[in-house]
């Protein structure tokens, strides 16, 4: 019998290795950003075709390489971060496995163009498939250029099974925001088919996550500082009141390095405990920073995952480190005593005036008596007001409405400023006046949106609405619909869309507020089915504008909201799924009060 086992060959390992390594266009873009942060670079340029199916193109003005190195840094296992097994645990460095570029070649069209700064010229080498193609001297500037075509030309099958360009892109998107957060003093830019998406110049921590996330973080955002012998911690988390619905703002890093790690999540959640509602998420953008010795960062080929020596030292440092910044931010006072405040007054120029200083008088009528007049002379108003000559004093002027036959007119009253009481023939109807308008408006805007009838009000001063670029593109598939509902937006770039009108419904309202509360459940609940779209855009848009509880209303809106609530398709039931309304039979309080 001949023998079965045999080695394969380095071709076929790589492609197994990519499977690991890099699963789709995001996978080689993170992979060559981080080889250019351990490069040196100070300016990092990414260039994304057909979201990176096409083309990845990586350039930046590190170090370069040798023509040497550039010849063996496709082989796997290749690196030049480490050269013994103790140097897993002192690693600094992004890229250390020496698998990436290796993976990459194997399923790629890839073309290096590099060079050093004591090397007069460049060297660029071809490689497709695994298989060095082309090696020869390039004039250009000193950094490395890598350019990526085809990704998994050789391998349809995995090619087949990425998704559409826009998923694929915001994946793109995503690891670009991970390597460039955590690296602030560095420039950065990312261009997708032809048009720039971000420009980041170098600046600090806020101002990235500024660039990244839009202007309007200014004010959302609490820094957080704790320096330990064995942990420190940096960052910013946001507020309580900008708590989303989804886990898009949430990031930890380790010495830089992008991590998920659950049990850290829960220490920030426990953090904000009694703070953000149970069906919402904290953000947050922390660093810790701790000794390579005391963290394991070889357990996974992305290297997303760790292993802590001390996971509960972390978690307690870090618990406390959040719970201070929030208790620094509520009760820090709203002056600042270490610094003199004078209000604007130079009190000095008033003691050197040679002006005297004179007490105000307020003029007092000793002989004023308010009872002097009776309520009923009319020379009070007449004084106040000048007499009417337009007006007869006759009794036809003067006529009291009475009120229609009390046994044909229905009362309401409201309990609590929540519900709403009504009698009926059966007994005492008691409406929940959010779960009523909540259904009323639900069923109004499923309707605007089927007929395209939805009312619009102009801006008077359009808004900006910055996002970031995944949420920009989200949105861009949400316009349909919410201009069925009365939106009017208006893209300007890439990332910013200006609010010339909203819905009539919104009068008064925050327009910019309503958005992200609708672009958070779009996402959570997102779908390919329009049906779904529309019912959960109405929901969430019916759920934001109705009337709440603890809320004051006249006895004709209450009845308003009575008489619309009944003309609804389902008038029983929320649109989720709570009881609106119930009924107190007259047989029921006879019973409890015999």
């Amino acid at each position: 019998m001949l023998d079965v086992i045999k080695l394969l060959p380095d071709s076929v390992a790589n492609q197994i290795a990519a499977g690991e390594v890099i699963q789709r266009p995001a996978s080689a873009v993170k992979e060559l950003m981080e080889n250019s942060l351990d490069a040196g670079a100070t300016q990092i340029d990414l260039v994304v075709k057909d979201a990176g199916k096409s083309l990845i193109m990586v350039v930046d003005n590190g170090c370069g390489m040798s023509e040497t190195d550039a010849r063996l840094c496709f082989e796997r296992h290749a690196t030049s971060k480490i050269s013994k097994a103790e140097d897993l645990f002192s690693i600094r460095t992004m890229g250390f496995r020496g698998e990436a570029l290796a993976s990459i070649a194997a399923i790629a069209q890839v073309e290096l163009k590099t060079r050093r700064k004591e090397d007069e010229v460049g060297v660029k080498i071809v490689n497709e498939g695994s298989v060095v193609k082309e090696q020869t001297l390039a004039p250009m500037a000193v950094g490395t250029t890598f350019t990526i075509k085809n990704l998994f030309f050789n391998v349809p099958a995995r090619r087949n099974f990425l998704k559409s360009p826009q998923a694929e892109m915001r994946h793109v998107v995503e690891e670009f925001t991970r390597v460039t957060l955590m690296n602030p003093e560095m420039g950065f830019t990312l261009t997708s088919d032809g048009k720039e998406l971000y420009h980041l110049y170098p600046g600090n921590l806020k101002q990235r996550i500024m660039g990244l996330f839009g202007n309007n973080y200014d004010g959302k955002l609490l820094a957080v500082n704790q320096e330990t012998d064995r942990v420190s911690i940096h960052g910013y988390i946001v507020k309580a009141e900008f708590a989303k619905k989804t886990r898009g703002e949430q990031y930890f890093f380790v010495n830089k390095r992008f991590i998920k790690h659950p049990y850290l999540h829960h220490a920030i959640e426990n953090a904000f405990m009694e703070m953000i509602p149970k069906d919402s998420f904290p953000g947050y953008f922390l660093d810790i920073e701790v000794d390579p010795s005391d963290i394991d960062v070889n357990i996974h080929p992305t290297k997303t995952e760790v292993n802590f020596l001390d996971v509960k030292l972390v978690y307690a440092i870090l618990h406390a480190a959040v719970r201070k910044a929030i208790g620094q931010n509520n009760l820090s006072p709203l002056i600042d005593f270490d610094e003199p405040t004078n209000l604007g007054i130079d009190f000095g120029e008033v003691v050197k005036s040679s002006n005297p200083i004179v007490q105000p008088k307020v003029p007092i009528d000793p002989t004023y008596n308010p009872f002097r007049q009776k309520r009923s002379d009319p020379g009070d108003w007449r004084q106040l007001y000048g007499e009417r000559t337009d007006i007869k004093a006759t009794p036809e002027n003067f006529v009291v409405e009475t009120p229609e036959d009390p046994e044909q007119k229905s009362h309401y009253v409201q309990l609590n400023q929540s519900f709403i009481i009504t009698t009926v023939k059966s007994g005492v109807l008691v409406i929940d006046q959010h779960l009523a308008h909540f259904r009323i408006l639900f069923e109004k805007f499923l309707k605007e949106m089927e007929n395209d009838s939805g009312h619009s009000q102009q801006e008077l001063f359009p808004q900006p609405f910055t996002l970031n670029s995944n949420d920009a593109s989200i949105l861009r598939e949400m316009l349909p619909e919410l201009q069925r509902l009365g939106f009017v937006l208006e893209q300007v770039n890439a990332t910013t869309f200006m609010i010339n009108g909203t819905p009539a419904e919104l009068s008064g309202g925050n327009p910019a507020g309503l958005l992200e509360k609708m672009l958070d459940n779009y996402k959570i609940n997102r779908t390919d089915l329009q049906l779904d779209r529309k019912l959960g855009m109405a929901k969430t848009m019916a759920s934001q504008l109705s009337i709440k509880s603890q809320t004051a209303l006249s006895e004709l809106e209450m009845q308003n909201i009575a008489d619309q609530l009944f003309g609804c398709s389902v008038a029983e039931i929320a649109p989720d799924g709570k009881k609106i309304y119930t009924i107190i039979t007259i047989d029921e309080l006879t019973s409890k009060l015999s």
